[in-house]
């Protein structure tokens, strides 16, 4: 009974350690990525064309298979036709010399001797394209159409990666800057409790000690606010995650662990067009107008293809005589009798294009004109990658000497709110001036992280604009 309860409870203890596992869920910037990349609506929608574009291939390599086709009908036709012929003399077809009036040469209706009132028939065709340029062309375009939603997706991923990585280094900006609310507020209260106890001894004044509440009393209020602020920042690095908003979740890395490099805009990189998504998508458009060119010179080419057709069939005064197993045909054509009997025929279809009113023609001027577009649209994106680069770089230097500057900046005021509070503490100073250095540190501590984030932004931009933000097997491949 002992181990009974022993494996209970440890089950027990191990089921809790894994929802608890489950609920607490970590994820770095990397993984952050990949999961996006696997969960967000874009990510999905993109593999859903993917897959989409297979199944177009198949289909158009469907069109070059066999085509088999069935019919089957059963016709009853309550009054026929009448049959009609030319009266040629008794020794004619129809011996109508009995009827008064009738001459050799006139018309005459007759009962249509020659039909039953049902019939009932069942075939099957097949029909084979043997050539057909058009189909060939469609076959290229439909391959490069796969190439296009993989292109098309690789243009997703990396707005994602852009996305979520902006995201992620908000969360962790706000996570250190959590960090210095808490230090502040702790360094306060210490001078608080510390002006608090000099004008209990006479030292400071009350209005000293009311100073130095104030701005506590600010710090924490602006600390109520941030923290807000960073749910906030957090709902959207969840949100560009498509993660459940409901779910917690942990970002792991420090902002320290953030490498930026200071030497990129020294390195004079050539730029490489095809490393870009965008421009990746648009050669292969580029790729699919040609094709649309080629096909509509292919439709004025010739088709061939084969058919055949084999069927069976009868007739019968009455529907239900059609299925009357018991009932006999005599063949005059020396089969013997039978009830259904089967046909088949085949052959080779040649259908040649010979003049189409000049519209195949305009057809084809409005595809090359379209080309011509696209070509214009081409070199118009190169320039818009050269402006970007050269935009995103000038950002980027920007943003370097703004952070090294606001970075002296916070070790300035925080060496002088060290002096101030010391010279306060030793007599020789003011709470004023202890008030002014604190409200000067935090302002240049916002400056900082501030800096230091639109650093970070900035050098994913500048990547963006070299199209680095893709796995470099990605960019190999499409090249």
């Amino acid at each position: 009974m002992k181990r009974v309860l022993t494996i209970l409870m440890a089950l027990i203890f191990t089921s809790a350690a894994w929802a608890q596992q489950a609920e607490s869920s970590s994820f770095t910037l990397e993984q952050c990525i990949q999961y996006a990349l696997e969960n967000s609506i874009a990510a999905k929608n993109a593999d859903l064309e993917q897959r989409i574009a297979k199944a177009k291939v198949n289909e158009t390599v469907g069109i070059g298979l066999p085509q088999i086709s069935g019919s089957a009908s059963v016709v009853h036709n309550q009054k026929l036709q009448r049959f009609f012929t030319t009266f040629t003399g008794p020794d004619g077809f129809i011996d109508l010399s009995g009827v008064p009036g009738i001459q050799v040469g006139d018309v005459v209706a007759a009962q249509n001797f020659f039909q039953l009132k049902s019939s009932g028939s069942a075939s099957v065709g097949i029909n084979q394209i043997l050539f057909n340029g058009s189909y060939l062309v469609g076959l290229k375009a439909s391959k490069t159409y796969t190439e296009l939603s993989q292109r098309s997706a690789e243009q997703t991923d990396q707005d994602i990666i852009q996305q979520v990585t902006k995201a992620y280094y908000s969360v962790l900006i706000n996570k250190e800057r959590t960090k210095l609310f808490t230090d502040n507020i702790a360094r306060v209260d210490s001078l608080l409790r510390n002006t608090s106890a000099l004008n209990q001894n006479g030292f400071a004044e009350s209005i000293d000690v009311d100073r130095v509440k104030v701005t506590l009393n600010n710090l924490r209020s602006e600390r109520d606010k941030f923290l807000n602020l960073n749910d906030l920042s957090l709902q959207l690095l969840k949100f560009q995650m498509n993660y459940p908003q409901e779910k917690p979740i942990e970002i792991v890395g420090e902002i320290q662990d953030v490498e930026i490099d200071t030497n990129l805009l020294n390195t004079k990189e050539a730029v490489d067009y095809t490393s870009r998504p965008d421009y990746r998508v648009l050669e292969v458009n580029r790729r699919l107008q040609q094709l649309n060119i080629k096909n509509k010179y292919a439709e004025s080419m010739p088709t061939l293809s084969a058919f055949a057709t084999l069927g069976t069939m009868t007739q019968s005064p009455s529907v239900g005589g059609l299925f009357k197993t018991n009932t006999k045909i005599e063949d005059f054509g020396g089969v013997g009798p039978d009830k259904w009997y089967t046909y088949n025929q085949f052959g080779v279809s040649l259908n040649m294009p010979i003049f189409s009113g000049l519209q195949r023609h305009y057809r084809t001027q409005q595809e090359k004109i379209k080309l011509m577009q696209i070509e214009n649209s081409v070199i118009n994106l190169k320039r818009a990658i050269d402006f970007e680069i050269t935009q995103t770089s000038v950002n980027f230097d920007n943003a370097l000497k703004s952070l090294v500057a606001q970075k002296e900046n916070q070790q300035l005021a925080a060496n002088i709110a060290r002096v101030t509070k010391v010279k306060y503490e030793q007599g020789v100073g003011s709470s004023l001036e202890v008030t002014d250095a604190e409200n000067s540190l935090r302002t240049a501590q916002t400056n900082y992280y501030s800096a230091l984030f639109d650093a970070m932004v900035a050098k994913v931009d500048l990547d963006k604009a070299y199209g680095k933000l893709l796995p470099a097997a990605t960019t190999t491949n499409s090249k």
